[in-house]
């Protein structure tokens, strides 16, 4: 059987003055682009640029929906209901397909982000709420999840395509959630270990924990994240690594 997996990245996170983030540069070795909305970063006019940058390089368009937090770029915790997610998500997709459709486009997947994604790996009700936004707007949306997590099981449960995400830059705890970033070793740093747990990752359908568990994961999609300093340099040696083991990189479709 021929391997394959996603490589997806959140883009779009600049707006006005302030700019996050290596776009342009990783755009050419990802499959699959998450574009922030305006909650957690972002603004109109990059959201155009970056739809229109990643169309031009045929890389797959997603909604990246987060927190209403700009100042604390989604990442600080929030007290919300199933409710009020499903209202910030439903919001968030309906803008970034406004403006898909504006340059010619349209969109393929929703991804959530920073600490509405990881709440919801932890509250089923929110990972619902989420989940039943995206079939409620569009239910051809591809569903991004964390491998393992429920997040996949409620989105499953409407009928959606979901795609396990899996992480190559950061450590994972014994239970399959990722290191908390304020933790020791949350982050890795070192693009060899990085490759290595990836390809682990795709070939073994296995992740090793940072206490020395084997977790069983099934990568669809591997996250790289573009804010961090050396992004650029893991996103060309990652994409290499996957074509000298002969793991094709495909956007996750529906059907």
């Amino acid at each position: 059987m021929s391997l394959k997996l996603d490589l997806n990245c959140d883009m779009g996170e600049s707006f006005g003055a302030w700019t996050m983030g290596h776009d342009t540069e990783i755009m050419p070795y990802i499959s699959s682009a998450n574009i922030a909305c305006g909650y957690h970063g972002g603004d109109p006019g990059v959201m155009r640029e970056t739809v229109a940058c990643a169309r031009e390089h045929g890389v797959a368009i997603g909604a990246h929906p987060g927190l209403p937090d700009l100042q604390g770029f989604g990442r600080r915790a929030m007290q919300i209901t199933e409710q009020e997610a499903y209202d910030m998500v439903v919001a968030q997709i309906g803008t970034l397909a406004g403006v898909a459709a504006s340059q010619g486009t349209r969109l393929n997947h929703v991804k959530a982000h920073g600490m509405l994604y990881n709440m919801a790996v932890k509250d089923r009700a929110l990972a619902r709420g989420i989940a039943k936004a995206v079939h409620d707007v569009d239910k051809s949306l591809v569903f991004f999840g964390l491998a393992g997590s429920h997040m996949l099981e409620e989105a499953r449960a409407l009928g959606l395509t979901a795609a396990g995400e899996v992480f190559g830059d950061r450590s994972y705890q014994p239970d399959g959630s990722l290191t908390p970033r304020n933790k020791p070793g949350a982050m890795i740093t070192d693009v060899n270990q990085s490759i290595e747990q990836v390809l682990r990752m795709v070939k073994e359908s296995k992740v090793i924990a940072q206490d020395g568990t084997s977790v069983a994961v099934k990568a669809d999609t591997l996250c790289l994240h573009g804010d961090q300093p050396d992004a650029v340099e893991f996103a060309i040696a990652i994409r290499a690594a996957l074509k000298e083991h002969g793991i094709a990189v495909k956007a996750v479709s529906n059907g």
